[in-house]
């Protein structure tokens, strides 16, 4: 049995147990339900921890397969996509708190849009971009009450 195979499934059991004490030790709302903060994260943090399980019991499952997914990282070019979209995600994480959900997420996708879908699809990305940026920004500010940054 290749080892390799459980080092994905084994590191997102690792994160969804780490988000999940997290979420636990979120301090209780003063106003209204006391423990109301916790629902959405524990819902996210449960649900990671299943499926991280379940990732696990399907590669014991298929352990007798031929296991090659780390060769489509002999692809340069997908290689570098895929750092790229990390450098993203960290850079998301850095600006959110500092200009705000709406910006951070419209300059966030909008980049990844391009990254993915190039500069021919200029103006789907952007549509979309702007698009699912204010109706995720007026569900959750809006609808839900919830405040962003």
């Amino acid at each position: 049995m290749e080892i390799i195979r459980f080092i994905v499934p084994s590191i997102i059991l690792l994160i969804s147990v780490i988000y999940l004490i997290l979420t636990f030790n979120l301090p209780e709302s003063k106003v209204g339900n006391p423990t109301a903060a916790m629902n959405y994260p524990l819902l996210i943090g449960f649900s990671l921890l299943g499926l991280s399980i379940l990732y696990i019991l399907s590669e014991i499952k298929d352990r007798k397969k031929i296991f090659d997914a780390y060769k489509i990282f002999s692809d340069r070019e997908l290689t570098i996509k895929v750092i790229i979209v990390l450098v993203l995600c960290l850079g998301y994480t850095f600006i959110f708190e500092r200009i705000g959900f709406l910006i951070s997420t419209i300059l966030f996708l909008g980049a990844l849009l391009f990254l993915i879908n190039g500069r021919r699809k200029w103006l789907m990305n952007i549509i979309v971009t702007i698009l699912f940026s204010f109706i995720s920004w007026y569900t959750f500010a809006e609808l839900l009450s919830v405040s962003l940054p």
